[in-house]
Parts: structure tokens; sequence; C-alpha cells
């Protein structure tokens, strides 16, 4: 697999409640351009285009008069949907990779596998409803809504950690992480599709 074969996508997204454009380069550097009216939401997702080396360029418009919700869980599910089309038949890719990522005082786990086969774990817990004024909820309904388009299997598990923030922060680099392992191409299989089946899909 070689990078100049342009793994990249542009989804379009527009509902009653969301209007969505995101943009994908798989084999980016980490440059973000992200709008999606929610601060905070704003921050993880540069945190993960950087750590997963995905250029990423999002502009979402949501209902969010109403609450952040649909904003969020819209925003994963282009960017799944975006990933999913930029990996094309998902051939030379390493497909599985596992982190423990440490900030301060949280230790969080990621695992994934470049399945064709969406699945999310999700063993992560926060002591307070909000970070600021976003719902810490919204952290799962984020990555449910990646997995699910990006068809990935995804494993997430937060050791330990007292500062919601860092916990938020350690999923979304970690998950970053071992999406830029995951997608990288393997030296030794090329173009061949990493699976038995011959297929990941």
């Amino acid at each position: 697999m070689d990078a100049s074969t342009g793994r990249t996508a542009t989804i379009s997204r527009k509902t009653n409640e969301t209007a969505i454009e995101v943009t994908v380069d798989l084999d980016g550097g980490g440059k973000h351009d992200i709008v999606t009216g929610v601060g905070f939401f704003d921050h993880m997702l540069e945190q993960l285009s950087r750590h997963s080396l995905i250029d990423m360029t999002v502009r979402t418009k949501g209902d969010l008069h109403i609450d952040d919700h649909h904003t969020v869980e819209d925003t994963g599910i282009a960017i799944g949907q975006a990933i999913a089309r930029a990996l094309g038949e998902r051939r030379g890719i390493t497909r599985y990779a596992s982190l423990d990522l440490a900030m301060d005082e949280t230790l969080t786990r990621a695992a994934i596998d470049i399945s064709g086969r969406p699945f999310l774990v999700w063993n992560v817990s926060f002591s307070a409803p909000k970070i600021g004024t976003f719902d810490t909820e919204l952290v799962r309904e984020f990555f449910q809504a990646l997995a699910q388009n990006a068809g990935i299997t995804l494993h997430v598990t937060t050791l330990y950690g007292a500062n919601n923030h860092h916990v938020a922060e350690t999923c979304f680099k970690a998950v970053a992480r071992v999406l830029r392992d995951a997608l990288e191409a393997d030296p030794r299989q090329r173009d061949a599709v990493p699976s038995t089946k011959g297929t990941l899909g």
C-alpha cells in the first residue's frame, strides 16, 4: 500500500438536526480545522486528529439550542463514514493495535481491530455529569457512532483517573494512537487484505 494511492474521503451529511461536512486524509500529518460549535468537543477532535496523524476538516452546524447530543453523535457518524470510505478494501493495513496511554493521574487503555465489524466495549466512568458545560455521557456516544460507522471493533477502558477532563482526553488520545498504528501500512503484506476470509467488511 502506497500513501500516494490517496486514502482520502469527504462526507456530507444533512438531517433536520445537523448539517455536517467532514474530510479526512488517513496519510496526513495530523492537521486539523474543526468547528462544531461545542468548544470542548472541538478540543477533543483536535486531539484525535493530531495523535492519529489523520488530517481532518470538520464543519458541523447542529441544534445546540436543544443540547449537544445530536452535534456530537452525528459528527461521530460522519467521521466514521469518512474513515470507512477512505479505507476502501482495507488492503495492506496493520489492522490491530493496542496501547496504554497516561496523562498525569489517569491511565486509559485502547485496543482496536479495523475489522469491518462494528463493536464498542466501553469501560469508562466519570465522577461528574459535566465537564464545564459538556455532558460526559457524550464521550461514549461519540465513540459508539465512530465505531459503528467506521466498521471497527474498539475497546476503551480507563484503568484509573480522578480528573474528568483527563479521563475524556486520554480516551480520545488513546483511540487516536491505536487508529494511527492500525491504519499504518504493513510492509510484509502490502496489497493483501489482512484476513483469512480475504475481505474485511
